[in-house]
């Protein structure tokens, strides 16, 4: 709403007078900072006092809004690229690193345990009967089933351990420092964990199975090796689970 003038008009002219003079005073602090920007950059190129027409004060005043410009264009490329390299490192479904980063993270363990002498251990996660929820249930709740298993894990894992989802219905973590003894601990505990809370899909309660396999990192095989050697003990644990 519009708020009348009360008093005589001549009384607004001083207000004017005083916007403008705010006005003239912004300005010219900014043509102080930005004669010191020239000042500056005129005494690293070392152009004498002397040589400072306007038509080089213009040059420079060019030059320097170019380098803030490219500037500006470089610290977004990289945030760009660090974007590209997490999405890159990252499962196509789950908030988790896929099976790429995971191996590339796995060697450098195997490389510290080697060059240190201190063993680290891998645990092969398999979720079971993913099939048979694909064909009950629909795809939808097949992948509700995977990030609820990836959830729990992540849940129940150190700071310091790497999980990642190493394609399908499979998982690996790292755990630093771990025997193969705690290692195979931490594997059934986080399966009790699973079992213990089941996934809600549309009312009815599923529980996962889950197998698992472990393999310790003791620095003298590849990467590619031991993920083999641990898949392998996932499905003898898995032939156990269909015994009982």
């Amino acid at each position: 709403m519009r708020v009348p003038t009360t008093g005589p008009t001549r009384k607004s002219a001083p207000l004017r007078r005083k916007t403008v003079g705010k006005a003239s005073a912004s300005s010219r602090v900014s043509a102080a900072g930005s004669a010191r920007n020239i000042q500056d950059t005129t005494s690293i190129l070392g152009i004498p006092p002397e040589e400072m027409t306007e038509k080089v004060r213009t040059a420079i005043m060019m030059l320097m809004s170019e380098v803030d410009s490219m500037r500006k264009d470089l610290e977004l490329a990289h945030r760009k690229i660090s974007d590209l390299e997490k999405l890159a490192d990252q499962d196509s479904l789950l908030a988790i690193s896929n099976r790429r980063a995971f191996v590339r993270e796995m060697t450098r363990m195997i490389s510290y345990s080697q060059r240190y002498g201190i063993n680290s251990s891998l645990v092969y996660l398999d979720l079971n009967d993913l099939k048979v929820i694909n064909d009950t249930y629909g795809h939808k709740a097949g992948d509700a089933a995977l990030s609820h298993l990836a959830s729990i894990i992540v849940q129940n894992l150190r700071d310091s351990d790497i999980i990642g989802r190493l394609g399908g219905d499979e998982f690996g973590i790292i755990l630093p420092k771990a025997s193969e003894k705690a290692a195979k601990i931490k594997a059934q505990s986080l399966i009790d964990t699973v079992t213990k809370n089941p996934m809600d899909w549309k009312g009815k309660k599923i529980i996962l199975k889950v197998a698992y396999g472990v393999h310790p990192l003791m620095g003298n095989e590849s990467a590619d090796q031991a993920l083999d050697q641990a898949d392998q003990n996932m499905y003898a644990h898995k032939k156990e689970l269909k015994k009982e």
